[in-house]
């Protein structure tokens, strides 16, 4: 009789787990932006601590390098151990380790102090991302590039809220950083109840699992050879690396560039940058489910090779021509790393953590690094030709003929099992 119930009951679980969850996407995206806005305050705060620990600009370049690497670095570490052993209530743990990180940096009385806490707060991020990449996957509901672009928008928005609001709470100095600790004890109630319910839903879908036997797709990903594996993740890795250096171009010294090349005020310059990173997060919420509809090796290559033809024209146009240009730069090239991201996670199925861990930390990686090389090279040559060199960067996304076709043939875009 307990036998016939679970073969009746298994049709309904798999039902439940395969429907998107709204509210956990949204309550992990919101989670998201919390996260990326504490961590965006740490470079708001450098010409601070610059001034109150009397530092020099490759001591503020120490903290930045200490941040960036225990965030990167560390990310595909915990995403592997989380895959082979889930820890639901990881993302409370990481945000509790932001908290304290951030804790210490309002009190730190020493510039080793400071480097402590800011590879603290790195920590904390490096421990987040992986993991809630993953509880995004499993609300998903099989509409894996919707789930990954609500989730990312909210971290871009936390890097961009992150700056406007420290300009208006530090107003007191180092101390004033613990008022950051609200948001992380806000992430850290809210992280609770998804890890609650992630452990739940992992739950369900085993009994589903074992209900129903394995998904075809993921049968359909696990015969492809290992080599062919590994070149479509250095393939992937090249497109990342080409999407983020020209990100960082424009990131970093667009400003800079209107300013010396058309003459504009500061302020008017940072509104050109607010126009590109509006049009950066109507991208990244656009790219998943274009990708969940027509196919992520479509949007792979029309978000990165596609904007080939506009970053080759914008060192010759006017302001108008070069804000327009700049807006569809934006929007078309942030449409990628959802499709990227979800594209890897399903080449490598089974190690969701590892592979966020290992993208988001790319990623991160790739921002600092390349605003570094790029303001060097800008420092030997000038901006205009910086963007000269970064016009043809776009042109790796040629690479992306010789990604695999990962869909079955006859498959349904979605729903598919998280």
């Amino acid at each position: 009789m307990a036998t016939d119930t679970n073969v009746i009951e298994a049709p309904a679980v798999k039902a439940a787990t395969d429907k998107t969850i709204f509210n956990i996407l949204l309550a992990i995206s919101f989670c998201h932006l919390l996260n990326d806005t504490i961590q965006s305050v740490l470079p708001a705060i450098y010409p601070m601590l610059k001034a109150f620990f009397h530092l020099d600009f490759g001591q503020v370049g120490l903290i930045a390098l200490t941040l960036q690497l225990t965030a990167s670095l560390l990310q595909p570490l915990v995403g592997l151990h989380t895959d082979k052993y889930p820890q639901p209530y990881s993302l409370a743990i990481g945000m509790s380790i932001t908290l304290i990180g951030l804790l210490a940096l309002s009190m730190a009385p020493t510039y080793a102090t400071v480097l402590v806490a800011a590879g603290t707060v790195g920590i904390g991020s490096a421990v987040f991302h992986p993991e809630s990449s993953r509880v995004a996957r499993m609300a998903s509901g099989g509409q894996h590039g919707l789930a990954q672009s609500l989730f990312q928008v909210g971290g871009n928005a936390g890097s961009a809220l992150g700056p406007l609001l420290a300009a208006f709470v530090l107003t007191k100095g180092q101390s004033s950083i613990a008022w950051f600790s609200f948001l992380a004890l806000a992430g850290i109630m809210i992280l609770i109840s998804i890890g609650t319910w992630a452990k739940n839903h992992r739950a369900a879908r085993a009994m589903a699992k074992a209900a129903g036997g394995s998904s075809s797709h993921t049968a359909h990903l696990a015969g492809l050879p290992s080599a062919k594996i590994a070149v479509s993740m250095a393939i992937l890795i090249a497109l990342m690396f080409s999407k983020f250096f020209y990100l960082a171009s424009i990131t970093s010294y667009f400003t800079f560039y209107l300013m010396n090349k058309f003459h504009l005020s500061l302020q008017s310059a940072q509104l050109h940058l607010f126009i590109f990173l509006g049009a950066v997060a109507a991208g990244t919420i656009a790219g998943g489910p274009i990708g969940d509809r027509i196919g992520r090796k479509y949007v792979i290559w029309g978000s990165i090779l596609g904007v080939l033809p506009f970053t080759l024209l914008l060192p010759y146009v006017n302001l108008l021509w070069t804000t327009v240009l700049s807006v569809l730069i934006g929007m078309i090239l942030a449409s990628a790393f959802s499709a990227i991201l979800v594209y890897a996670q399903e080449l490598v199925p089974g190690r969701v953590g590892m592979i966020s861990g290992l993208f988001f930390g790319f990623a991160f990686g790739m921002g600092g690094v390349g605003a570094a090389l790029l303001g060097k090279l800008a420092d030997l040559t000038s901006l205009t030709f910086v963007y000269h060199v970064c016009a043809f960067l776009p042109a790796i996304g040629i690479l992306t003929a010789f990604l695999p076709d990962l869909e079955p043939q006859g498959s349904s875009r979605f729903p598919r099992a998280a």
